[in-house]
């Protein structure tokens, strides 16, 4: 069966207008449907939240997409929020998996220092989270492109993002370059942390990428000090 989103769109006035909302969401879904009479879009196969969707609309013209409440159905109906527990569980699991994982390996190590695990750490963090991205590129990339302040003004780049993780990944797995890797990562995570703290300061309500577009994460202060540490084990490194 055909998973399908409607919504009521406003600013509409004519066939020039259906055409306009129908190409900036294209992107967003397998299939866009739009009509003037009613004012109605329907998305097949789109895994977009509203923020997106509108942020899309707003590079096009002043239209406005909102959900369409069922008059029988009160919001107080709608399902009780999750806790912050649930919200973030799938990405603490990840990063318990990768604790477990690379203090299991310098318990058995014969010398044990802070400098391999940490790059134990980041190849583990790097290599699972490029894999969580890839699932879907096209989805990464449109979710990236909302708060990136490269993705959002050359896409291209939240398709390759993806694929930089894999490579630093890979460096620190087999220990190439030490100090070109270690500074890479720095800038790298540095940049990024700039789109989300902005994204998170403006109080948008948009999907953090780092999961890719497999889970829907908020994009919160999480996602800021999971690059920030990043950012700050890779400048420890550099010392």
């Amino acid at each position: 069966m055909t998973h399908q989103q409607q919504y009521i769109v406003s600013g509409m006035h004519c066939g020039s207008c259906v055409a306009k909302v129908k190409n900036a969401l294209a992107e967003l879904a397998s299939e866009v449907e739009v009509t003037l009479n009613p004012p109605r879009v329907v998305l097949k196969e789109s895994k977009a939240l509203l923020a997106e969707l509108n942020q899309a609309l707003t590079r096009v013209g002043a239209y406005t997409l909102s959900e369409i409440v069922e008059p029988k159905i009160a919001k107080d109906a709608a399902e009780p929020a999750q806790s912050w527990f649930a919200t973030y569980r799938p990405l603490l699991l990840i990063l318990a998996y990768l604790l477990l994982v690379t203090l299991g390996i310098q318990f058995i190590a014969e010398q044990r220092s802070l400098d391999v695990w940490m790059r134990h750490f980041m190849a583990g963090f790097f290599l699972v989270f490029s894999f969580f991205k890839m699932l879907d590129l096209r989805g990464f990339a449109n979710s990236y492109a909302m708060y990136d302040l490269l993705a959002m003004r050359w896409r291209g780049y939240g398709l390759v993002y993806p694929f930089i993780e894999l490579g630093l990944g890979l460096g620190y797995l087999l220990g190439w370059q030490h100090q070109p890797l270690n500074m890479l990562t720095l800038i790298v995570m540095a940049f990024s942390s700039l789109g989300v703290i902005r994204a998170v300061m403006n109080k948008q309500k948009i999907r953090c990428a780092c999961l890719g577009a497999v889970f829907n994460l908020p994009m919160t202060t999480v996602t800021i000090v999971e690059d920030l540490v990043m950012a700050a084990m890779a400048g420890w490194m550099l010392l």
